[in-house]
């Protein structure tokens, strides 16, 4: 029998989506309450975001950190962002992180410094089960931040423009130079230069004029002439170039050098004059470190941006922002005691005013409100503003029972959909809330994070956006 035109039976078809009496798309909730960054889905890789919830927190963190000069010899290192709830994970601090992260990246901090500060941002979370624990490893993950976000593709193509405009190399129209995304590519693409018989021996003889050139290390990839003896173009050095580079090393300390003095130097020719690195789950490299292997890696940390000889420890190029969850200042304060590094950025003894310290506090009864009605609003059939099918007792009492943990009342919010659904329930009240917690226990503690995916382009991203 030929299965080919054969159908199995489609009995009791919906005609309209059963989300539809809610005025919903969908369950607009996720179903489990972690951030992905590279999902797809905008229920988990953070896009849906309420920013009015952390206006206080986001509003310090542009003042304290992105708002200062770069070249103020004052200005943070490393500062941390200490979320204050100890009801478990899922506060919105990788949320958070995440619309920082395109926020700096959007115009480089170009609009919220007002032009004191171009600075790329890039986002990196600690493996799990401790395979961050040395200092060497989180250089790994910084490096592969920095690929994956193009940053470094970004540069290398200002680098050459600068050179090309400067020396005429190639009439630049004004197509050409607004379509960045194109810009970019081309720049780093050795087929361009042929095509348009330019020399890369012209361009790198103009930036090896620069202060910044003759500190990078005598075998960068960048130094090397790769031209031949009449100045025909050989290769041109990418990022991958880079990046294969720095796979060669087979010491820490050559590691050390090549993200803190030789990309420090490339990324200043380019016109940036700092970063924010910000790390989220800090505490998954102190959690499995020796009191040995803390004070080392504390001492990694003041030397490479505070007290050693290299170059972002002389301008504070990269600056670091920790996301610590409550309870992780006393993991890490002995061995920042013994480092030296609390007396470069303290994290004991101090009160949370400090302005290298910024608290994330627990929501309240108008945020759960907010936070609701942004999901909602998100998988709205017709635009509308309410909190409807749920009610503000509903909503109050789940705040209360979810201890106003974002990822509680998420969790909770989805669970409360999909039950409704299952009946003729018109509105989501407190007693159903109250039902339902009684079928459905809410629980995120010992749940881990499940970022894991490669980091989105926002480079390039911002870019088109811009």
């Amino acid at each position: 029998m030929n299965s080919l035109t054969k159908k199995g039976k489609l009995d009791n078809l919906e005609t309209e989506s059963r989300f539809e009496k809610y005025n919903l798309k969908e369950n607009p909730f996720p179903a489990t309450p972690f951030v992905n960054q590279g999902d797809s889905d905008k229920r988990y890789n953070g896009e849906i975001y309420e920013e009015t919830i952390r206006s206080k927190e986001l509003d310090l963190i542009e003042k304290n950190f992105l708002k200062i000069p770069q070249n103020n010899s004052n200005h943070i290192r490393i500062g941390y962002i200490l979320d204050n709830s100890y009801v478990g994970r899922g506060n919105g601090k990788s949320t958070f992180a995440l619309n920082l992260l395109k926020k700096i990246n959007k115009n480089f901090c170009l609009d919220i410094s007002e032009g004191a500060n171009k600075c790329f941002g890039l986002y990196i979370v600690p493996e799990p089960s401790g395979r961050t624990r040395t200092f060497s490893n989180l250089l790994d993950l910084i490096i592969e931040a920095i690929i994956q976000s193009n940053v470094l593709n970004y540069s290398l193509a200002a680098i050459r423009l600068e050179a090309i405009l400067e020396l005429k190399l190639k009439n630049m129209d004004e197509s050409e130079l607004t379509d960045e995304e194109t810009l970019i590519k081309v720049l780093n693409t050795l087929v361009w230069y042929n095509e348009n018989g330019i020399k890369l021996k012209d361009i790198h003889e103009y930036y090896s004029k620069k202060i910044e050139f003759n500190m990078l290390s005598s075998d960068n990839p960048l130094r090397k002439n790769r031209t031949s003896y009449d100045g025909t173009n050989l290769s041109i050095v990418t990022s991958n170039s880079l990046y294969l580079y720095y796979k060669s090393f087979k010491k820490d300390s050559e590691k050390i050098n090549f993200i803190f003095n030789d990309l420090v130097n490339i990324f200043l020719m380019a016109g940036f004059n700092g970063s924010y690195i910000i790390i989220d789950d800090f505490e998954r490299i102190p959690d499995f470190q020796s009191d040995r292997q803390k004070r080392d890696f504390a001492i990694e940390l003041r030397t490479s941006f505070f007290d050693g000889s290299f170059q972002n420890a002389k301008i504070g190029f990269y600056n670091l922002i920790l996301m610590l969850h409550a309870g992780v200042p006393r993991l890490i304060q002995k061995a920042w005691g013994d480092s030296g590094m609390d007396q470069r950025s303290p994290i004991s003894s101090v009160t949370h005013s400090t302005s290298h310290i910024i608290s994330f506090d627990k929501l309240n009864d108008n945020y759960v409100t907010l936070l609701i009605k942004k999901y909602l609003s998100e998988y709205r059939i017709n635009p509308e503003d309410s909190i409807s099918p749920f009610t503000s007792d509903a909503l109050k009492k789940m705040g209360e029972y979810c201890e106003y943990n974002a990822a509680k009342i998420l969790t909770l919010a989805n669970n409360l959909i999909e039950h409704s659904l299952s009946g003729d329930i018109k509105e989501i009240d407190k007693e159903l809330v109250e039902k339902m917690l009684q079928i459905t226990p809410i629980e995120t503690e010992g749940k881990t994070s499940i970022i894991e995916e490669k980091s989105e382009d926002l480079l390039s991203k911002a870019a088109k956006n811009g």
